[in-house]
């Protein structure tokens, strides 16, 4: 059982955080969008109001965990948009490796991203269908910062590659959503498939023939 004393000892409370998000991190990676308060409790061989005084609330949990997760994925973006390759080549390793990312871990990702479908659970688990939007606009203005500090927009060009940011991660979060759900193709065709959009495909491909035009 925690005690007052070694909650303040010099970098002690900081250590359990540490501890008590890593495990609620193996809850959710277990139960999805159904984690509860209790069951991270009973993971971390806790009482709920121990979790309460580290966290505050079920929100204030949801933040750190989000947090956590957001500065990974976004080192691994970061890395693979420094790579040493072409322009290209960095655009498809980024979106494979935010694909990648939502693969490795489906639940962590549907606990972010999703709120349980269960009624009944959902009065047990996170509302986290009020919480993704501020990860995927954090995920935008990082990219626009990347897209502004490397590419030479001209005039007008910061709020340019804001559109661009936030414009990009909606592609790329509302087709990995689809692609995670329904597995429609391999993720190698979904990452080409993209980055063809991106690089103007859309722009230069002809009408068909038989089509409305577009």
């Amino acid at each position: 059982m925690e005690t007052t004393q070694q909650a303040g000892e010099p970098g002690a409370a900081e250590r359990r955080r540490r501890e008590l998000l890593e495990a609620a991190d193996r809850v959710v990676l277990r139960d999805g969008p159904k984690a509860s308060m209790n069951a991270i409790a009973a993971e971390a061989g806790i009482t709920k109001p121990i979790l309460y005084r580290h966290f505050g609330d079920k929100a204030g949990l949801y933040q750190a965990l989000a947090v956590r997760h957001t500065d990974a994925l976004l080192d691994s973006l970061r890395a693979a948009l420094d790579a040493p390759a072409e322009r290209r080549s960095r655009v498809e390793s980024t979106l494979d490796t935010y694909l990648t990312a939502i693969e490795a871990r489906p639940q962590v990702y549907r606990f972010l991203m999703h709120p349980t479908e269960d009624s009944h659970a959902a009065e047990r688990g996170f509302d986290v269908g009020l919480h993704s939007a501020p990860l995927l606009r954090r995920l935008g203005e990082e990219l626009a910062q990347v897209i502004g500090e490397r590419v030479d927009l001209g005039p007008g060009g910061e709020r340019l590659a804001r559109i661009w940011g936030h414009g990009i991660v909606g592609m790329m979060h509302a087709a990995g959503d689809w692609w995670l759900g329904e597995r429609p193709c391999e993720r190698a065709e979904l990452v080409t498939g993209l980055t063809d959009l991106l690089w103007g495909r859309l722009a230069t491909a002809g009408n068909r023939l038989d089509g409305p035009g577009f």
